[in-house]
């Protein structure tokens, strides 16, 4: 089939598998949004799953209903070796500039930039390559600690004080939040409490791995209940099937049931594979009708189109002896494993293995299931590592 007309390209216009069956966290979304702009209580959400389950795109379509309901949106990945000010910085004050705007926000926002500039100082943030010392009227008291548990909250009231003057609200998206470091995840967590007790329009959606629940716990115990967890996993079968089937319908063709069925099983219902394959079916097939033989044809392909690119990225970033860990791992079967098994098959102590273990986890390729036991945070990353030989 015209593979111009592939709804299931990257940035293609149909709705993507990632969205399919996720009708009730975005709803979610929505209401937050709207009772944080009215200056109800509102939750913010932390959106817990493995790779290729769809966050990120989640996040986007999060962020363009906060833009609907009147929220100024701001979207960041967490890398892992970059600190949360330098992080929020230049979002913080791309969002101060923008209320400063409004006649009605004109001063607070005056204030919280002269804030800002303080802020940035005394974190040593660097723009353009070039330190940012204080500039003339700094906001003296208003986060100059160098405490971020302190500053943060500071400024964030001040976004939130703004926006409400303003009419509007904040939504700060943060993808990867498993990267943040305990003391700036606690120093978040707190901003966002403050936020909550004050009814100030600041929300924050973030996405990670599913350890984030038990880190955000670890850091401060109330925020179990200042965060709604939703677990963004694979998709029932009905909803991926419905995933590969509209966008089909949509552009005048379809498939078979049986085609159907293989994708939707062999694939275990996770998004971004049953994007991968379905798009490759697509531009294999001459269509206008996909069936089981076009599908098993492609299926080659696909793998291979994985194997180099969605697993081998995440395997590179291993060293040798992490890569044994995990191939230990893949060689008990699919997950989750129990620590002493892998300890075993590799000949080895649990103890012997515990930094292996503790790095890998911080690369967020393995995450804790139960205490002792372990899997992988990609989905059928065992059956690749089984494919390596």
């Amino acid at each position: 089939m015209d593979p111009y007309r592939n709804p299931f390209a990257p940035g293609a216009g149909s709705r993507p598998p990632e969205l399919a069956g996720r009708d009730k966290v975005l709803e979610s979304a929505r209401i937050s949004c709207g009772r944080a702009i009215l200056g109800r209580s509102a939750r913010s959400i932390m959106l817990l799953g493995l790779r290729g389950t769809g966050k990120t795109v989640l996040l986007n379509e999060i962020g363009k209903i906060a833009e609907e309901e009147g929220l100024l949106v701001s979207k960041v990945e967490s890398p892992e070796t970059v600190s949360l000010a330098r992080l929020l910085y230049p979002e913080m004050r791309r969002v101060m500039r923008s209320l400063s705007g409004v006649e009605a926000a004109k001063n607070l926002a005056a204030q919280g930039l002269r804030g800002l500039r303080s802020f940035a100082a005394i974190f040593k943030i660097e723009v353009a390559g070039v330190e940012i010392g204080v500039e003339p009227e700094p906001e003296p008291g208003l986060a100059d600690s160098g405490d971020l548990e302190h500053d943060l909250p500071a400024l964030f009231a001040v976004i939130g004080k703004a926006a409400k003057a303003a009419g509007k609200g904040w939504i700060l998206l943060i993808d990867e939040v498993q990267y943040l470091s305990e003391k700036d995840l606690s120093a978040l967590i707190v901003a966002i409490h403050h936020m909550s007790q004050e009814r100030l329009p600041v929300l924050l959606v973030g996405a990670g791995l599913p350890q984030v629940a038990r880190l955000a716990g670890e850091a401060k115990s109330y925020a179990e209940r200042l965060f709604l967890y939703p677990a963004i996993g694979a998709l029932d079968a009905p909803d991926a099937a419905s995933a590969v089937k509209k966008p089909l319908i949509e552009e005048e063709a379809s498939i078979t049931e049986d085609a159907l069925e293989a994708i939707v099983e062999r694939t275990a219902g996770y998004p971004f594979f049953l994007q991968e394959w379905a798009s490759v079916t697509w531009d294999s097939t001459e269509g206008p009708e996909i069936n089981l033989e076009d599908v098993n044809q492609s299926y080659t392909e696909t793998v291979a189109l994985l194997d180099a690119g969605f697993f081998k990225v995440r395997l590179d970033r291993l060293t040798k002896a992490e890569i044994l860990f995990v191939k230990a791992m893949s060689e008990l079967g699919d997950g989750p494993y129990a620590m002493a098994d892998i300890a075993n098959a590799m000949g080895r102590t649990q103890r012997s293995l515990g930094p292996t273990r503790s790095n890998i986890i911080a690369k967020g390729m393995i995450y804790s299931t139960d205490h002792g036991y372990l899997d992988f945070t990609v989905p059928l990353f065992a059956e690749y590592m089984r494919r390596q030989g």
